[in-house]
């Protein structure tokens, strides 16, 4: 086809999509191995068949489109009414919903999209709806407003009868009054009755005070049970007080006070018969107002309870809408053509859902003009998808909380499911502690429908449960290495008899309670069938040989995963079809751990098969038996092995020349890692300088441009590559070091372990009295305490960090890119679950306007 403009303003070409998907994705379907293969694809669609069209796409979420108006704003596009519309809409439903008693009840499915008329007739009845509970809510409020003056007013009437009956109070009265008048007269004396805020009443109470110069008498008294106001159902609490006085003008001033410190003040009668009159009166209008309260608030709890049924569906109606009309403003419309032109990133295999939904718009208006899909060939690095699982979605979030990957490198996600719960149960190795933690992520597993529709907003709950599969491998693989250390809460399990027979008389038995196995003369030369011998429980030199045992097994696993990691760079380089890279990159890498580190691991291996405690030949036994380490270190320095008595310094004949023909071979890969690359590309660059000579004068100018690029990026690889290489040289050594933490932070938890059951269950265990009993239910529950907390949750989440890091840093460093973008499909589903979030930051949708 000719090319054509797009909206972005580069020339492209079009191609049109094909129905015969086998002819358009000749590849395969991606997997868990690598992230989809993405095709950018351009839409015209005609505006009364675009609505359905997008529901479908936002029911699949198979599209991310582009944002074509990125310098238009948002109050100009095309659909900003609408969005508008929706946004109105929903705040009158989230006010609505702030309303009812109690949660609503889950949305309904909605089979299919709702039409124009259906929207309106929706909109109308969410707006009657608000008025209607508007106006309940006001009349509501207004009769618990007169409810609470009628309220106050029988309370101020009770107390105040009590303030008239104070002898006392009518001596300081008159008292007041005659200096007052200074003429020993008593005159006549007013009053003003009222309710005010207790918390208020010090700084009233010395207000009127002031204004009067002490010509009032003042008297009070609280309100016991605290009142309800009208409005937000808050408790509040109240103080009756009396004001007594004499003139009119201190009169105006105290009532001034009063409204300043919004005292409520109610009419008073001045006789005992008169106040019982009114109070009889205010309580036969309690009782007719408490009978309406009743009725109008059974007429609310039914009005709610009947929308309550259809809320949550209504909610997300609208809110598919909004994000309908939202992705339809990052169209452009084509005033020519009187179509909308989009542009989205799609999964190649799911192209035919993508031509499904548009035909299915075009259907569903009648419109006989038919939506066009066309596939762009472009050079923008498309988004990293990788389709997941309730089973592999943790997984893959640990590695894209490193870095996205990039787009179609190897997915580090696929072998992380099966070396991080090993590596994390290496550390955390005892069949007890895993199996706990095992039942705990069975039970997430076994009822996660039941726990995912109790939503929380519990951070750490939500955590536990989105990670539910990895705790319940880490806990498998935990169970499993606990069976090779034989260690169940720090003790071991004799199940096949013990390969050490005891060599000691009753004698020494009993003035020692632990002893050290020799192999030479308690070892019966059968070795234990799994894992690691129940008799190392009770040997005093146990430490000593957990602590060799579990630092080589440290360093051959981390020498093997590194090697992995690097390794599968090579499958990066084939796809991206960058052999060269294999033998410039690969092999002197590979080359240089193995020859130096793999190496070390051999030597360990020929340790334990050519040393024994009873060989014949004294050269080989374990008195002789040199340290790896050492010889390790003799290598990297070029120093002779020296060796004692008739001790070999070499464990076979040829090593040392073996060793130093290593050692140089490992260090002439650091020149090729170094400079392999760049001068590879240099070579490329000339080649491609000749070719543009070839072409001719207008080639000559296009090369020569090239030539000022390739020498620009030249500097920019040689300073790249020499930090690759300087990181991978001097990180083969810290990194081998860093898979230490395996053997250190086993060896810790096993100590923990042990300490705790010596220092608390095994007191308890150790006597048989009554008191004894007490004792050891007191000290069981500690320590299944300190078991949980110290040991299940600290310790574990100690080995999960260290895990993370020898994935993140050690592993990944040697093949993962991870500067990729993440693919972030326009799905109903990821929109209504950020606006759930939304919601429960924000629980109301504010007042109505």
């Amino acid at each position: 086809m000719k090319g054509e403009q797009s909206s972005n303003g580069k020339e492209i070409m079009l191609e049109t999509y094909a129905p015969q998907l086998e002819i358009l994705d000749p590849h395969p379907a991606g997997t868990m191995f690598r992230s989809e293969e993405m095709v950018l694809c351009q839409l015209f669609v005609q505006p009364e068949a675009a609505y359905v069209s997008m529901y479908e796409l936002g029911e699949a979420g198979i599209a991310q489109f582009r944002d074509l108006n990125p310098h238009v704003n948002d109050f100009q596009r095309r659909y900003v009414t609408e969005v508008r519309r929706c946004n109105e809409m929903e705040r009158k439903l989230r006010w609505v919903s702030g309303e009812l008693p109690e949660p609503p009840p889950p949305p309904k499915p909605s089979p299919r999209v709702l039409t124009p008329r259906e929207i309106n007739i929706l909109e109308e009845r969410i707006d009657y709806i608000e008025s209607e509970i508007q106006e309940i809510t006001r009349n509501a409020q207004n009769l618990k407003t007169d409810y609470l003056a009628l309220i106050e007013l029988k309370l101020l009437i009770e107390k105040t009868q009590t303030f008239f009956q104070d002898h006392s109070a009518h001596r300081k009265i008159s008292a007041s009054v005659q200096i007052y008048n200074n003429d020993g007269a008593l005159g006549h004396l007013g009053f003003i009755a009222g309710v005010v805020a207790t918390a208020r009443v010090p700084s009233f109470e010395r207000m009127l005070w002031r204004i009067s110069h002490g010509n009032i008498f003042f008297k009070q008294a609280q309100i016991d049970e605290p009142l309800k106001d009208p409005v937000t159902s808050h408790e509040l609490q109240k103080t009756v007080f009396v004001v007594f006085f004499h003139g009119e003008q201190i009169k105006l001033r105290v009532k001034k006070v009063c409204n300043g410190f919004q005292a409520t003040l109610y009419p008073c009668p001045a006789t005992y018969k008169e106040q019982q009159d009114m109070l009889a009166g205010i309580e036969s209008r309690i009782k007719d107002l408490e009978m309406v309260l009743e009725q109008t608030e059974q007429h609310r709890r039914l009005v709610l309870a009947n929308i309550a049924r259809d809320i949550s569906t209504w909610m997300v109606v609208v809110r598919k809408e909004k994000a309908i009309y939202h992705t339809l403003n990052m169209f452009s419309m084509d005033i020519v053509k009187k179509c909308l032109i989009a542009e989205c990133w799609v999964p190649r295999c799911d192209l035919h859902i993508l031509q499904k939904a548009l035909d299915n718009g075009v259907k569903a208006s009648g419109s006989p003009i038919p939506s066009i899909l066309h596939h762009v060939p472009t050079l923008e690095i498309p988004p990293t998808y990788n389709r997941t699982n309730k089973f592999t979605r943790g997984f893959q979030t640990l590695i894209d909380s490193y870095g996205i990957a990039s787009y179609r490198e190897v997915n580090p996600a696929l072998y992380t499911i099966i070396t991080f719960p090993f590596l994390f149960a290496v550390m955390f190795g005892d069949m007890g502690h895993g199996l706990i933690m095992t039942v705990f992520a069975a039970i997430l597993v076994i009822f996660e429908k039941k726990f995912a529709k109790n939503k929380t907003d519990n951070e750490i709950w939500n955590i536990f449960f989105g990670g539910r599969y990895i705790i319940l491998l880490m806990g498998i693989f935990s169970v499993y290495t606990g069976l090779i250390y034989n260690d169940i809460f720090s003790k071991s399990l004799n199940i096949f008899g013990s390969s050490w027979q005891n060599v000691y008389d009753e004698q020494t038995l009993r003035n020692y309670s632990t002893f050290e196995l020799d192999p030479k003369d308690a070892y019966t030369k059968t070795p234990y069938p799994l894992g690691i011998d129940p008799a190392w429980q009770f040997a005093a030199n146990n430490i000593i040989f957990l602590n060799s045992f579990k630092m080589k097994l440290s360093i051959i696993f981390g020498v093997l995963h590194m090697a992995f990691g690097v390794t599968l760079s090579v499958v990066n380089f084939n796809f991206f079809k960058k052999a060269e890279l294999i033998f410039l990159q690969y092999i002197p890498q590979i080359l240089f751990l193995l020859l130096l580190f793999w190496y070390l691991c051999i030597l360990m291996f020929m340790k334990w098969i050519m040393y024994s405690a009873d060989a014949t030949d004294k050269a080989l036994g374990t008195s002789c038996a040199p340290s790896v380490l050492i010889i390790f270190i003799n290598m990297m320095l070029l120093k002779e092995s020296t060796a004692k008595g008739s001790c070999k310094p070499f464990m076979y004949a040829g090593q040392e020349i073996i060793q130093n023909i290593f050692l140089a071979i490992a260090f002439l890969c650091i020149p090729i890692m170094l400079f392999g690359k760049p001068v590879y590309q240099i070579m490329a660059a000339k080649k491609q300088k000749r070719s543009g000579v070839e072409g001719g004068a207008a080639g000559e100018a296009g090369a020569g441009g090239a030539e000022g690029a390739g020498g620009e990026a030249l500097g920019e690889v040689l300073i790249t590559q020499a930090i690759h290489t300087i990181e991978y040289v001097l990180g083969a050594v810290s990194h081998t070091a860093s898979y230490l933490r395996l053997w250190a932070l086993s060896l810790a938890h096993a100590q923990l372990s042990a300490v705790l059951w010596q220092r608390l269950l095994k007191i308890g265990l150790g006597g048989g009295s009554p008191v004894n009993a007490i004792l050891l239910y007191l000290l069981f529950a500690a320590w299944a305490f300190f078991t949980l907390a110290i040991l299940v949750l600290m310790e574990g989440l100690s080995a999960f960090l260290h895990t993370l890091r020898l994935h993140w840093v050690e592993f990944m460093s040697k093949f993962y890119e991870g500067q990729g973008y993440a693919f972030l499909p326009f799905s109903f589903s990821v929109i209504l679950e950020a606006d759930e979030v939304d919601i429960k930051e924000k629980p109301n949708g504010g007042p109505p306007e």
